[in-house]
């Protein structure tokens, strides 16, 4: 016998369907779980509610092989073979991450041919895989944050076995992967589960209805939440999970979703003895996210930092619109560096208001993850640029190295280490006319009002935008991408070989900074940068011993003086 389940407290009336079958009245409970049990069931099955004859996907569907408004088909997670009995966990401090799309990492799009690239990652030196959402969405290509199916893997990437050949041959490398999943909202076609019961609030965020976190029956959208976060660890074997946007998740429950997951994450990597990390996306610059429950906070092990990210570009680009208004200023990136963030209950121009709240000098540096390039950065820009379309090369050293040697965990976007030319633009593949025409349009007024000419902005929808955005590894062949590679390898050795530049304890960084140079102290390493556009001399806080590594060529000390060329850094023993 097999039992089925499903949540649909408000239903009259539930039945499966099985495929070839006829249809199963389902039992209800008073929780509002219904349940039957069959003889010998087949592999798809669907739910009508009421009695209304349309047969609907399970909300905990593990596999959705006909796409999300298909049926859905019983997984057995048991019988995956894996190979990984002996992997042990790999520890968000100290590691560096790299942020992939799965169905433009490369010209196949699936997991399996992300398989054949996992050693290049390895050659680079990073430690853990960050894939963007890859639960079920509908179409074909998308950036992931449309899903609908929060349990099953998006079937053309691979399906429910091809993620966990993914991980296994991850770990088979050495590489830890932490999963990019969505749960503050659901994407704008396919998403049945509402139509089960009262999974979303009556308030909106920026995508659509917020989850109902709070509200009556919240125990079990809670409930929905938490068990796809734990299929993914204990199921999937992956090592962690990035949280999309929970600024967007309203909760005024005395203990919020996110401690609660905290609390749950904590017990299952106790259980499985090797650690798990749970990394919030968040824009509120509240250290409590990251702050040990014990200290009053919610337990989380990390955050994005977009502050890092705006402080560096700005310095490298120029560029001061919108929400880098602020930013731009050797002090800004100063006070990054050594205390986390920049907004920390100042004032910010762009939100019109202060913003923020100061980071404890306990807190250590790698509870913040921080980047030059992300999804976000580059695929919300109107043409998807990536940096290296604009910046020299010698700038884009200068700013690896600075991220690369900050307190903080570094995280590299897809291409990164080889200065890729192509872009990563947005793109969507809705069947729906109507809401691909909507999507069309919305994209174009968004950037027409910060006056990009609407022509100019890549239709999401054209195949084309899609096929531009994935990586050229024949890029790699050419002399000045394998160089820019060349140089990432290097440096990434170098953060792992010295312990000062992994060191996590912000208080511990001392800044200088003068005429666009900067001077970060690192314990007995001296990381210097001269971002102008000629040759300037430095004076440092001690007697240089010798360069560890220069971004160009050139470089000269003398005692307590460096001279650097134009765009240029170096590393420097004391």
């Amino acid at each position: 016998m097999t039992e089925f389940s499903v949540w649909a407290p408000d239903a009259s009336r539930v039945r499966l369907r099985l495929a070839g079958d006829a249809d199963h009245e389902m039992r209800a409970a008073a929780d509002g779980w219904w349940r039957v049990e069959v003889p010998d069931a087949g592999l798809d099955y669907s739910f009508l509610l009421n009695d209304d004859e349309t047969a609907l996907p399970d909300p905990r569907s593990p596999w959705q092989p006909a796409g999300v408004h298909g049926p859905s088909r019983r997984y057995d997670h048991a019988a995956f073979a894996w190979s990984d009995s002996s992997w042990t966990g790999r520890q968000l401090p100290g590691s560096i991450l790299y942020e992939l799309h799965i169905g433009t990492f490369t010209p196949d799009g699936t997991f399996d041919a992300a398989i054949e690239r996992l050693d290049h990652l390895v050659s680079l030196g990073v430690d853990l895989i960050e894939p963007l959402p890859v639960n079920a969405f509908n179409g074909e290509h998308n950036w992931g944050y449309d899903g609908v199916c929060w349990y099953a893997p998006h079937e053309p990437y691979g399906g429910p076995d091809g993620l966990k050949r993914f991980v296994d041959a991850a770990h088979a490398r050495g590489l830890g992967v932490i999963l990019d999943v969505v749960y503050n909202h659901f994407g704008p076609s396919g998403a049945y589960a509402p139509q089960f019961g009262p999974y979303l609030a009556e308030q909106s965020n920026s995508w659509g209805r917020s989850v109902n976190l709070d509200g009556p029956h919240s125990d079990e959208v809670r409930r929905y939440i938490i068990d796809s976060v734990l299929m993914w660890l204990r199921d999937y074997h992956v090592d962690g999970l990035r949280l999309d946007a929970v600024h967007a998740l309203p909760d005024t429950r005395a203990v919020p979703l996110l401690e609660e997951l905290a609390i749950e994450v904590e017990a299952l990597s106790t259980h499985l003895g090797r650690p798990l990390s749970l990394i919030a996306e968040s824009d509120l610059n509240d250290p409590r996210l990251i702050t040990p429950r014990e200290a009053g906070g919610f337990g989380l092990h990390a955050q994005w930092n977009d502050d890092a990210h705006h402080a560096l570009h700005t310095l490298l680009t120029g560029e001061r619109q919108g929400y880098y208004g602020d930013f731009g200023s050797l002090e800004t990136l100063s006070d990054v560096l050594t205390g986390g963030f920049f907004h920390a209950g100042t004032w910010s121009s762009f939100r019109n208001r202060h913003h923020g709240r100061p980071v404890d000098p306990r807190v250590p540096g790698h509870r913040f993850v921080a980047y030059l390039q992300n999804h976000d950065q580059i695929g919300n820009r109107a043409t998807g640029d990536r940096i290296s379309a604009t910046l020299s090369p010698s700038l884009l050293r200068v700013g690896a190295t600075l991220l690369l040697t900050a307190p903080f965990t570094p995280m590299l976007f897809m291409g990164e280490e080889w200065a890729a030319s192509t872009p990563w633009q947005f793109f969507t593949s809705h069947p729906e006319p109507e809401l691909a025409s909507a999507v069309r349009t919305g994209r174009r007024r968004e950037f027409a009002s910060h006056g990009w000419p609407e022509g100019d902005v890549p239709d999401p929808q054209d195949p084309q935008t899609f096929v531009r955005s994935r990586l050229d590894w024949a890029e790699l062949d050419k002399p000045e991408h394998a160089s820019m590679l060349s140089f990432y390898q290097r440096l990434i050795g170098l953060r792992r070989s010295l312990p000062d530049l992994s060191d996590p304890r912000m208080h511990a960084v001392s800044v200088q900074h003068g005429d666009q140079f900067l001077v970060m102290r690192r314990g007995d390493t001296l990381v210097v940068a001269n971002l102008a556009g000629r040759g300037q001399g430095v004076s440092l806080p001690g007697v240089a011993r010798r360069v560890l590594l220069a971004t160009g060529e050139g470089v000269t000390v003398m005692r307590d003086r460096i001279e650097l060329p134009a765009e240029t850094a170096a590393i420097v023993a004391l």
